[in-house]
């Protein structure tokens, strides 16, 4: 009897293979959520391996948290690779974008233009509307207030606003009207991946 005891205990923790099943079905949007969080195609990748090997080799999980957990180690490796920090109220920029990031600014311009948030800001942004975490969760993996997440999710908002009413604006106004029930993005493949 002890020994079905201890085999229905091991099959309620994720296995090597549960984690390399997931990793390999959400392959996209666990790929998706790293460049999102670190705007570096290279330390997304890293992300995406290391997360693996984190979620294989870290504390056991129940299986039924395990695909959770998979999106959670991806942000932990995040963290530690961009390590983000609230920015001054001057707000400033001096990243720029390259051509080949240059054409996918034109053919999502939210994705985009999430990219170009503020480190911080977009850790929060994707995090908290993309991930659904809380703003306490998102404050203690990111080590800030939550007053610094309130203030970094809405600059975020405004920013993605600003992007969006630039980018309506450059459309033809024959494409203003379909621009508004064309609800699918990137971002919105991501979250209904998750």
């Amino acid at each position: 009897m002890p020994e079905a005891k201890q085999m229905a205990r091991s099959t309620q923790y994720a296995t090597c293979a549960d984690f390399q099943r997931i990793f390999d079905e959400d392959m996209n949007s666990l790929h998706l959520l790293s460049l999102l969080l670190t705007a570096d195609r290279e330390k997304a990748e890293q992300c995406f391996v290391c997360g693996l090997d984190g979620a294989v080799d870290g504390n056991p999980v129940f299986k039924e948290w395990a695909r959770s957990w998979a999106r959670r180690v991806i942000i932990q490796n995040a963290v530690r690779a961009i390590n983000p920090r609230p920015v001054e109220d001057n707000r400033s920029r001096s990243n720029s974008i390259d051509s080949h990031d240059k054409a996918l600014e034109d053919q999502q311009v939210e994705m985009a233009a999430v990219l170009e948030l503020e480190p911080f800001d977009r850790f929060v942004y994707v995090m908290t509307i993309l991930e659904h975490y809380s703003d306490y969760e998102c404050s203690l993996l990111l080590s800030s207030s939550r007053r610094d997440v309130l203030a970094a999710r809405t600059h975020a908002f405004q920013q993605l606003g600003k992007a969006m009413e630039k980018h309506s604006k450059q459309l033809p106004t024959a494409q203003h009207s379909t621009l508004h029930e064309r609800r699918t993005s990137v971002l919105d493949l991501m979250v209904a991946g998750a």
